[in-house]
């Protein structure tokens, strides 16, 4: 079972799980082989407190989303206490992961940690959009939990999140493909999880999005591919989203500290 120690309050018997949790918290996790620390990707408070994780929790991997495999490499080479010369190692302005300056911390908080990729390449995620997850995903599909058709509420609270996610700008018949996009990408990231847990000892951190973090993202496709590993998942997410599906969260700011991303969709 999975929980979090809260300083000196822990529940020293069973689960403590679907809690919020205060930064304070965040440095007093209790022990995962994996965790899933999400965030909204523009939002540097949210950056701030993966960092402070990261320190708390010393890593033997570090697994982000924004990584291609090719990047971690490069990662792994560089100066990590030199924010700038990581930067251009990543050639991160080009990726369009905003600005670097925020996400420094991160990889600073890990000086000795292994570094992964789990960024799949826009070949793939297209042909999961065309063939399906299952397809592009290939013979582990079922391992990862991908060959289970999902249930229909779910697959239309899911298609209503990319729809949010994506501003409203996607047309109607492309919304089910995003989805299985996203199902082929949760799993995706969970396999470089588990390659990292298994290459390195653990424990594994994952910087990720809320919604490959939440419980129907990865921790589905862990528990399925692996489930004796103890995975923690923690969200970030705003006050009118609680109760939220995540193990632990945080709540606040109420918006992303750069501006409203949808505003590119809104005409001038």
């Amino acid at each position: 079972m999975r929980c979090a120690f809260f300083g000196a309050a822990c529940c020293a018997a069973q689960t403590v799980f679907a809690s919020e949790i205060t930064e304070t918290d965040v440095s007093d996790l209790q022990h995962a082989d994996i965790y899933l620390i999400g965030e909204l990707h523009d939002n540097r408070v949210h950056h701030k407190r993966q960092a402070m994780a990261v320190d708390a929790i010393k890593p033997s991997a570090l697994v982000l989303e924004m990584l291609s495999p090719d990047q971690a490499e490069k990662a792994q080479m560089a100066d990590r206490s030199n924010p700038e010369l990581l930067q251009d190692a990543l050639k991160w302005n080009v990726a369009g992961w905003g600005d670097f300056a925020s996400r420094a911390p991160v990889f600073q908080a890990a000086p000795d940690a292994k570094i992964y990729g789990a960024a799949q390449s826009a070949a793939a995620v297209r042909d999961a959009m065309s063939r399906g997850a299952v397809a592009s995903f290939g013979e582990a599909a079922g391992q990862f939990g991908l060959a289970t058709p999902l249930p229909a509420e779910e697959q239309a609270t899911r298609e209503t999140l990319q729809d949010q996610a994506h501003c409203g700008a996607l047309p109607a018949d492309m919304i089910p493909s995003m989805v299985e996009a996203q199902r082929f990408r949760d799993a995706a990231f969970a396999r470089v999880a588990l390659d990292a847990l298994t290459e390195t000892g653990g424990p594994v951190v994952v910087i990720t999005g809320n919604g490959h973090a939440r419980n129907w993202g990865m921790p589905h496709a862990l528990k399925n591919a692996a489930p004796d590993v103890v995975v923690l998942s923690i969200g970030q997410i705003t006050a009118d989203e609680v109760p939220a599906p995540f193990d632990l969260w945080l709540v606040g700011p109420a918006r992303s500290v750069e501006g409203d991303p949808c505003d590119a969709f809104k005409s001038k």
